[in-house]
């Protein structure tokens, strides 16, 4: 039977404030003479207010074996004004958050392995009065069994409009524990854009906004998941954190009835571009492909895979992946006589020397290119193809349901 911590992880992703002191403080809004439409409140009659009460739902009293990514669930009943202080065993203050509706506290970061905290809820009623409820808990030991979270992106990177942010697991997350682990996870863009996680596979979730990223944006994005059951006595290892950058806005469009790659920059067509794109046999996908990366010098080799009639061994300069088949943008030299008229490739964007040296210089990982009129529809999962979904396509890899902005 699933070991869920769902007991202990109620979600706070919405209204979430920082918390820079130990002690939180929130008050309830003011409503006129009494708070009940204008009706004079009983204890204003004579009769005595209200007293506050408080009840710490999770982690319970001398509970042990806690998750270290448990949150602190509780009911301030009649309560104008709440605190809570979450301590260690040697009084040390642990920094945290409480949500919009004031019932939970979430820490920082993961609470330490086998660590005794004591967690002090105090609400104040109308009386004046405070009411205090406290829970002591210990937290499980260090697991041996640690799945490892990476970033392919690291802190301060500059990218394309199109790149997905891509979050890789060291081991399958289940299927039923991905909502645990997406719940953990968050985004925040300058300015706000909205945006999905989406699970390609138990081992790799990307994130894409609806529209393209907006240029120049700063992007963070967070997973608060150390010490978080994943299934079968495994817990994730690591919390992580990473800053980006959008650039600007470059786009790539070919369009295989023209032959010709259309490059805009912020809206502005900077270069129309011959192409020639894959012949019959070997034709070019059809779809919204990303740069994945970005080869000065290669070598193409497909002797093995194809043979010696079909195959080739050949050196390639400026070369940009599209897919993990072996789509790329490329400089053809011995093709330039058909780039522009015929389609001759193995499957690639053939381009000049010439535009293939000015191109690579223009682009940078996660910029999109859209291919169209082919024989062939792009794979999904056959590079990084977020934007070969729809909007409503994206959001069924989501674990968590789908909530629209505003």
């Amino acid at each position: 039977m699933r070991r869920r911590s769902g007991r202990f992880s109620t979600s706070t992703r919405r209204g979430v404030t920082l918390l820079l002191a130990t002690v939180l403080t929130f008050t309830a809004a003011c409503t006129g003479s009494g708070g009940n439409g204008g009706e004079t409140g009983s204890w204003e009659k004579g009769e005595d207010p209200p007293k506050a009460s408080v009840s710490i739902e999770a982690p319970a009293a001398d509970a042990t074996d806690v998750p270290a990514t448990a949150v602190i669930t509780f009911k301030a009943e009649q309560a104008v004004e709440t605190a809570v202080e979450v301590t260690d065993a040697a009084g040390k203050a642990v920094a945290g958050t409480v949500d919009e509706a004031g019932s939970t506290w979430t820490p920082k970061k993961s609470l330490a392995y086998g660590t005794t905290y004591t967690a002090t809820v105090t609400a104040t009623g109308d009386d004046g009065k405070p009411a205090t409820g406290t829970s002591t808990f210990t937290v499980m030991d260090e697991p041996a069994n640690k799945v490892a979270v990476s970033s392919f992106l690291g802190d301060d990177q500059t990218v394309g409009v199109g790149m997905p942010l891509i979050v890789r697991f060291g081991r399958e997350i289940p299927a039923d524990y991905r909502d645990d682990v997406q719940q953990r996870m968050s985004v925040t863009a300058k300015p706000a854009q909205e945006g999905i996680w989406h699970w390609i596979s138990g081992t790799e979730v990307h994130y894409r906004p609806k529209d393209f990223w907006k240029a120049n944006s700063s992007v963070n994005y967070t997973i608060k998941g150390e010490g978080l059951p994943v299934g079968g006595d495994w817990y994730l290892r690591n919390d992580l954190s990473v800053d980006i950058n959008i650039g600007r806005e470059l786009i790539m469009t070919v369009e295989n009835s023209n032959k010709r790659m259309t490059v805009t920059r912020d809206g502005q067509v900077v270069k129309t571009i011959p192409v020639s794109l894959g012949k019959a046999k070997t034709p070019s996908s059809t779809g919204t492909m990303i740069v994945m990366e970005k080869l000065r010098k290669t070598v193409f080799d497909t002797l093995e895979e194809l043979g010696p009639e079909e195959g080739y061994r050949t050196k390639i300069d400026y070369a940009q992946r599209l897919t993990w088949g072996g789509e790329f943008i490329h400089a053809a030299p011995w093709s330039e006589g058909q780039q522009g008229r015929v389609n001759v490739s193995h499957g690639c964007v053939n381009v000049s020397m010439a535009d293939g040296k000015w191109l690579f210089a223009q682009t940078m990982l996660g910029d999109p290119i859209t291919v169209q009129g082919t024989e062939r529809k792009l794979a999904n999962g056959n590079g990084w193809t977020d934007w070969n979904m729809s909007w409503d396509e994206y959001v069924k890899g989501s674990a968590l349901p789908y909530e629209p902005a505003g």
